[in-house]
């Protein structure tokens, strides 16, 4: 059993949150904020843009059963990574995309996955080192 974690920010995290969780391998997600500006804000502060974070799922799971990559295949089902602050109906700088990551072996991954898939949304994914 290989634990990983990987962070994905894609609009209103309940919706990215609920698709991931029924998948094969996900141990576990949870919702939180990203990439922002202040220590643990609150939803308000983020809601307000007080505080610039994006709202993001963090989820782990074992890369035996499913792979990072079909993690990113996933989420790039369900997401327009174009939208730029916002996903469908939802808009704000904190639905903006993101996949945060902890190790640079996973930005490797990421990188290939994503300049397989197109090289227009490299520039929406520079990688952010939580």
């Amino acid at each position: 059993n290989m634990e990983r974690v990987i962070y994905l920010a894609g609009g209103c995290f309940w919706g990215v949150e609920g698709y991931f969780k029924r998948l094969k391998g996900v141990i576990d997600t949870t919702v939180g904020y990203a990439n922002g500006n202040i220590k643990n804000p609150t939803y308000t502060q983020v809601k307000t843009h007080v505080a610039t974070h994006a709202e993001t799922v963090k989820i782990v799971y074992d890369d035996t059963i499913i792979s990072l990559t079909k993690l990113l295949e996933h989420f790039l089902r369900i997401i327009n990574p174009y939208e730029l602050n916002h996903q469908g109906e939802d808009f704000g700088i904190q639905y903006r995309t993101g996949i945060y990551y902890l190790s640079l072996d996973e930005l490797k991954i990421i990188k290939n996955y994503i300049d397989e898939q197109n090289d227009d949304i490299d520039e929406l994914f520079k990688g952010n080192m939580l």
